[in-house]
């Protein structure tokens, strides 16, 4: 790990964190380094960056072992830190007050930076050296947007334990599901792997969840398109219930083959007994179910498609992909009366060849718009006419995952 007294020597890997040197992030490091030995009276730190992840394609199909593609994005959360010779954790930003717990003791900080106290307890309770450290952390992921700011910073917390104190031997695998367990414990939210997964592996990524966890890197798309998240102005973060409904269902359907997963139910069995689904489980129930074999089809297409650069067939994968999720998964809406999701959806459309789907976990948050590049610059000026140029993000792919510089 390289150690950093002032911002200017970050500048060499800015490149590789967000596709190019900016001034703006050589200010953001000089003032995360400052802001460090002020607080915590030291003179000098090691850095690390953290990113966002956007869900290209596979919507809800990670908790129940099937296959998305996701990318880490150019937004990211940053941290400055230094192991300290106690086993008590400092977590201090501009935005929040000073976080500090004992390595050693059992979880009481049930939110926010709670994250951290999951994926530390994970990572002890799996076997692996956990320590103290002071860490001051800058973000410019918005929260309840849809780009996982939570599994961005749990993440940045695990990779610090892994360099600090297992010499980065700890596999992306156990870092994702420390992630995933604070999560579950932290926010009682039931999620898969995919926004940890994407966060550590950075660039484009296959996860398949069917036998644990399977990563396979994209080829990086040489153009033909751009990604865009709209933000509908409604956040997702206290949605758990609503999302935790989805896999509930999916099992509920599994259970009547005898499994707790839909990717171990054979799929022409559950085609064959659509119908009585219907009946014994329900219509919605059943639908989701019916989302997951489809949409878990598309990824696989998806993935071929990127191969030969089809930017027309990229494009409607993407809306089968959004139209299942209204139709059938039905995750666009908290209720008959919100329609800010399917109408950003259907607005989009309408500018052009433009894949628009639901991000996410849904119900509230953002919509992904994936825009050719002949079209981009009259779709991008038009959606920010509409929603205003701050709820329309930009966002390029980063190679890089989570890392220590």
């Amino acid at each position: 790990m390289n150690v950093f007294t002032y911002g200017r020597e970050a500048c060499k890997y800015f490149a590789d964190l967000y596709g190019k040197s900016e001034y703006g992030q050589f200010l953001r490091y000089d003032k995360l380094i400052r802001n460090f030995k002020k607080y915590f009276r030291l003179t000098s730190c090691h850095l690390i960056s953290s990113p966002g992840r956007v869900e290209v394609i596979g919507n809800h199909t990670d908790h129940n072992g099937g296959k998305v593609i996701g990318c880490a994005v150019n937004l990211d959360t940053i941290g400055a830190f230094i192991s300290n010779d106690s086993r008590r954790i400092r977590i201090k930003s501009d935005k929040h007050s000073l976080i500090e717990f004992c390595v050693d003791d059992e979880i009481t900080l049930k939110r926010g930076f709670g994250l951290a106290h999951g994926v530390t307890e994970y990572l002890k309770n799996a076997g692996y050296a956990v320590g103290g450290f002071d860490v001051y952390t800058n973000s410019v992921l918005p929260s309840g947007a849809g780009v996982s700011s939570s599994a961005s910073f749990e993440m940045l917390v695990a990779e610090i334990i892994n360099e600090s104190f297992n010499d980065g031997r700890i596999p992306v695998e156990i870092l994702a599901r420390a992630g995933q367990y604070a999560e579950n414990v932290c926010l009682n939210k039931p999620c898969g792997l995919l926004d940890q997964g994407a966060v550590l592996s950075g660039g484009l990524t296959e996860f398949d969840f069917k036998n644990g966890f399977v990563a396979e890197r994209l080829n990086s798309v040489s153009g033909g398109f751009k990604f865009v998240l709209v933000d509908t102005g409604f956040s997702h973060s206290n949605l758990s219930e609503l999302y935790a409904s989805i896999p509930s269902d999916m099992r509920a359907v599994a259970l009547n083959f005898g499994k707790d997963r839909l990717i171990d139910v054979d799929e022409s069995a559950f085609m064959e007994s659509y119908g009585s689904l219907c009946n014994i489980v329900g219509t919605d129930k059943t639908n989701r179910a019916l989302h997951f074999f489809d949409e878990n089809a598309r990824v696989t297409r998806f993935a071929l498609t990127l191969e030969n650069g089809d930017v027309r067939e990229i494009t409607h994968l993407i809306n089968a992909s959004g139209d299942s999720s209204i139709n059938l998964l039905r995750n666009c809406a908290v209720d008959e009366n919100d329609t800010a999701i399917l109408d950003a959806v259907n607005f989009a459309r309408t500018l052009g060849n433009v894949g628009a789907r639901v991000h996410g976990g849904g119900f509230a948050g953002t919509v992904l718009c994936v825009i050719p590049d002949v079209s981009y610059n009259v779709v991008f000026g038009a959606l920010c006419e509409r929603y205003g140029a701050a709820n329309v993000l930009p966002m390029r792919v980063r190679s890089v995952g989570t890392a220590v510089l």
